[in-house]
C-alpha cells in the first residue's frame, strides 16, 4: 500500500460515512425527515460512494448500507469462466440482504446500487412487495434520461462483468418506454485498475478519452457511465456539456435523485 496520511485518511472517511446513530436528522425537507434508505451494494468498498453521493442528494435521510466483497468476486469469477453473470446465488443473496435491511431496521425503500446486479431487481422487488417496500435500481432513472434525451447512446463501462447487464437494462427500459434506441459501447478497463490504485484523476481521464474517441467516430447524443464507481468522473468534469458537447449521465446522481423522488412520495 502506498504511503498515506493515516489520520487524514480516517478523518475524511468518517466525515463521509459517520457512525451509526438512532437519532434522525433535525432539519431539511419535511417529507424526508425520518426516512430510511437501505442500499444493497455489490461489494463493501463501494459503500463510500453510496454514502457520499447518497448524503449529497439525501442529507435528511438515514442511509443504511450492506455490501459483500464475495458477491463481486463471485460474479467476476463467473464472467471470467463464461458462466451466467450474475450467478443465481448472487441474486438470492441480494434478496436476503434487502429483507435483512427491512427486518432489522424497517427501511422505507431499497436501492440496488450495483450495475452488474441489476438482474436481481425483479427478484428483490417480488420479495419486498410483501412488505410494501419500493425497490429502486440505481441505473433505471439514468437509462430513462438517456433514452428521453434522444439520439445515439454511448455506454461506457470500466468493468467487464457490467457490460451485458447494463446493455440489457438499456434495452428493457427502451421497450418499457415503447421506443427504439441506437447505442454503442466502450469499455475502459484500465480505468478500473487505476481506481483500485486510488488514481482518481487518471481514472477520469481514461473515461474522458473513451468519450472523445467515440464522439469523433460516431454521432453520439448522450453518454451513460455504467457503474456507480464511475460517478467520480463528475469531480473532473462537472459540466460535461461544456467539456464534450453532450450530457454524460451517472447513476450516482440519477439514481439517488430517483430515490429522493420515491421517498418523498411515501
Amino acid at each position: 500500500m502506498s504511503k498515506v496520511d493515516s489520520i487524514e485518511l480516517f478523518s475524511m472517511y468518517m466525515k463521509v460515512v459517520d457512525v451509526p446513530r438512532l437519532e434522525d436528522k433535525p432539519d431539511g425537507e419535511p417529507s424526508l425527515l425520518g426516512k430510511k434508505l437501505g442500499v444493497v451494494n455489490g461489494a463493501n468498498w463501494i459503500t463510500l460512494w453510496s454514502s457520499y453521493f447518497g448524503r449529497m442528494i439525501l442529507p435528511e435521510v438515514k442511509i443504511i448500507n450492506v455490501g459483500n466483497e464475495a458477491v463481486q468476486l463471485n460474479f467476476m469469477k463467473a464472467h471470467k469462466e463464461g458462466r451466467p453473470c450474475p450467478p443465481q446465488i448472487n441474486i438470492d443473496k441480494f434478496v436476503g440482504y434487502a429483507r435483512d435491511l427491512y427486518e432489522l431496521f424497517d427501511v422505507d425503500a431499497i436501492l440496488i446500487s450495483c450495475s452488474t446486479m441489476n438482474r436481481s431487481a425483479l427478484a428483490v422487488r417480488s420479495e419486498m412487495a410483501k412488505y410494501s417496500v419500493p425497490v429502486i435500481q440505481i441505473d433505471e432513472a439514468m437509462m430513462e434520461a438517456a433514452i428521453s434525451n434522444g439520439g445515439k447512446i454511448l455506454v461506457v463501462a470500466t468493468h467487464g462483468p457490467t457490460v451485458k447487464s447494463t446493455q440489457a437494462l438499456l434495452q428493457e427500459t427502451a421497450e418499457k418506454l415503447g421506443t427504439k434506441i441506437k447505442f454503442t459501447g466502450a469499455t475502459a478497463e484500465e480505468a478500473y485498475e487505476l481506481l483500485g490504485q486510488g488514481e482518481i484523476a487518471r481514472h477520469n481521464e481514461i473515461i474522458a478519452e473513451a468519450i472523445r474517441e467515440a464522439t469523433k467516430e460516431d454521432d453520439i447524443a448522450v453518454v451513460v457511465l455504467a457503474q456507480l464507481s464511475m460517478t467520480v468522473f463528475n469531480f473532473s468534469y462537472p459540466d460535461p456539456v461544456e467539456s464534450f458537447g453532450i450530457p454524460v449521465l451517472t447513476s450516482g446522481e440519477c439514481g439517488f435523485l430517483k430515490a429522493r423522488e420515491v421517498l418523498m412520495s411515501l
